[in-house]
């Protein structure tokens, strides 16, 4: 089964820290921090799943998701958002806007991986 995750994510070490996660756990991960990049990178890749940070300067995660669903090549991948957002209204919002899924920053390092894993229907992260 593939393992191929987008990460559209504006700060850096966020990127690396799930880019780093992903990897142990047997993904391939490309990663990009901006929203119009990841538009681009989503049609021409085509992965798995998109791990998507709500709060980026120039298009924030809720207008990429909304062009990711208009987009025939890309309306049938996954967004999970991963969001320092946390209220319950946040969390609403973002499944408003076509997200599968919804994780909370700081994003925990031992069950991380599993949990994307999970939103991608892999059992165990193995």
């Amino acid at each position: 089964m593939s393992r191929k995750v987008l990460v559209i994510e504006d700060n850096e070490n966020n990127r690396v820290l799930v880019q780093f996660l992903l990897e142990r756990a047997g993904c391939e991960v490309l990663s990009t921090d901006n929203g119009l990049l990841g538009l681009e990178m989503a049609a021409t890749a085509r992965p798995d799943i998109i791990l998507m940070d709500i709060q980026m300067p120039e298009m924030d995660g809720y207008e990429t998701a909304e062009r990711l669903r208009r987009n025939s090549l890309t309306s049938g991948i996954p967004i999970v958002g991963i969001s320092s957002y946390a209220m319950p209204d946040d969390r609403t919002k973002a499944f408003a806007h076509g997200f599968k899924g919804y994780l909370e920053k700081p994003i925990n390092p031992e069950t991380f991986a599993e949990q994307i894993l999970g939103f991608m229907g892999i059992e165990g992260g193995g």
